[in-house]
């Protein structure tokens, strides 16, 4: 399913979900700091950079392009972290790890709009995410939680509840028709 927007065009899984991908771009291999970028909406806070999947288009590509877009990165794309599920907001997200291996002075967002990068370490960036962007301060629990990301190569799938503590599940009709 996809629905036209004036600027881009949205996809949906077969539950209505809109499919969305993002990276958790970190410095080095270490995977001590990694970079957020400024909210669009409210420039003063942090976020993961990620966003809507093209028609067509597979999670991995999405994720790297999001985050060249946004963040003004490339790098060595890695792992799955999981699939992240936002009930509220009705979106999945594939999750990975990238490092990065080339900042661009100037980049589509920050020349568009105006957007920010930054390095943190991984708690502080935890903590700035946890008041504004809850679901994305998960990302990192799960990475944390590496030897639970997956089983027989099913991704994780992160659901939040009401009270925004993730419930992880591997469940392949949860991913089903994401890709």
């Amino acid at each position: 399913m996809m629905k036209v927007k004036s600027n881009q065009t949205r996809t949906y899984d077969g539950d209505g979900y809109k499919k969305r991908a993002a990276c958790l771009c970190f410095r080095s291999g270490s995977e001590e700091e990694v970079l957020l970028v400024s909210s669009s909406r409210h420039a003063d806070k942090w976020i993961v950079p990620g966003g809507g999947m093209e028609p067509e288009e597979e999670p991995s590509a999405a994720a790297a392009r999001e985050v060249c877009e946004e963040a003004g990165v490339k790098g060595t794309l890695g792992r799955l972290v999981g699939v992240f599920e936002n009930r509220e907001r009705k979106h999945r997200t594939y999750v990975y790890v990238l490092v990065v291996t080339e900042l661009l002075e100037d980049w589509e967002d920050s020349v568009n709009i105006g957007r920010k990068r930054e390095w943190y370490k991984i708690d502080d960036a935890m903590r700035v995410l946890r008041c504004h962007k809850p679901v994305q301060a998960t990302y990192f629990q799960a990475l944390q939680e590496d030897g639970c990301l997956t089983s027989n190569g099913s991704p994780l799938v992160a659901t939040m509840s009401g009270d925004l503590s993730p419930s992880y599940s591997i469940s392949q009709s949860s991913v089903s028709g994401i890709r």
